[in-house]
C-alpha cells in the first residue's frame, strides 16, 4: 500500500460531515493550500431546481467586488466608434466579419464574447460555434449591448456568469487563495446573494440545499447554509 503524504493525512483527518462557517472554511483552505501556485477558490451550490423546466432555470451575471484574480479574455463584435471604445476599454480582440471568420476557423480562446445589437446578424452565424461553449452573446446577460465600453470593463473587472447545470449545480471561481479573508468573504457573499436573487418562479421547497468551498487541489468543505441570507 502506498504511504500517505503529510498533506493527504491532514486532509483525511478533516470531518467530511462538518458544516463550516465561511470564515472557518477559508482559514482551513488556506492552511491546506499549495505552496507552489496560487490556487483558485471555488464555490458550488446544489439548488432545489430542475433546469429542464424553463421556469426553474437559474442564470445571470454577478460582479465580484474583489475581482476574480484571473485575466479575462474578451472578444467584441463592433464597428466604428463602438469598436474604438471597446479597444480603449481593454478588449483583447475587436472586429466584425473578420472576427467571425477567425472564430469559425477555431480561434475561440475567450472567456467572454460581447456584441453591439447591430452585430447580431453576424454573430448569429456563430450559434453552433459559440453556443456549446457558453459564449453566445445574450441581451439578458448584458453581453448584447450598445454600451460595449462598460461591458468590457465589467468583464475585466470581476464580473462572472453563472448557470445551473442539469443536476441543479451552480459552480464558479470566486477568487484566489492569495486574496485576503475579507476579500474572499465579500466575493462569497456577492455570489451567493446573486444566486438567491435569481431564484426562479418554479422553484419549490428549499432553494439552496448545499454549499461547498474548495480550492484547485484542496478539500471540499460543506458550508452551513445559515451563512447565506435568504437561502
Amino acid at each position: 500500500m502506498a504511504r500517505q503524504t503529510k498533506k493527504q493525512k491532514a486532509l483525511a483527518e478533516l470531518d467530511s460531515e462538518k458544516l463550516w462557517s465561511v470564515d472557518e472554511a477559508i482559514a482551513t483552505l488556506r492552511e491546506h493550500g499549495s505552496k507552489k501556485f496560487d490556487e483558485t477558490v471555488e464555490i458550488a451550490l446544489n439548488l432545489g431546481v430542475d433546469p429542464r423546466h424553463a421556469d426553474q432555470m437559474v442564470r445571470g451575471m454577478v460582479a465580484l467586488p474583489s475581482g476574480t484574480g484571473k485575466d479575462v479574455k474578451v472578444a467584441v463584435f463592433a464597428k466604428g466608434d463602438n469598436a474604438d471604445k471597446a479597444k480603449a476599454a481593454g478588449a483583447d480582440k475587436v472586429g466584425a466579419e473578420d472576427l467571425m471568420e477567425d472564430m469559425q476557423a477555431g480561434n475561440l480562446d475567450y472567456d467572454r464574447v460581447i456584441a453591439t445589437p447591430d452585430m447580431m446578424g453576424i454573430v448569429g452565424r456563430l450559434g453552433k460555434v459559440l453556443g456549446p461553449k457558453g459564449l453566445m452573446p445574450n441581451p439578458k446577460l448584458g453581453t448584447v449591448t450598445p454600451n460595449v465600453e462598460q461591458a468590457v470593463k465589467d468583464a475585466k473587472g470581476g464580473q462572472v456568469e453563472f448557470r445551473v447545470e442539469k443536476a441543479g449545480i451552480v459552480h464558479s471561481g470566486i477568487g484566489k487563495l492569495s486574496f485576503s479573508d475579507e476579500d474572499l468573504k465579500k466575493n462569497f457573499e456577492a455570489f451567493t446573494g446573486a444566486i438567491v436573487k435569481a431564484k426562479p418562479s418554479g422553484a419549490k421547497g428549499k432553494f439552496v440545499k448545499k454549499v461547498s468551498l474548495t480550492t484547485t487541489m484542496g478539500p471540499g468543505l460543506k458550508i452551513d447554509t445559515a451563512n447565506i441570507e435568504g437561502a
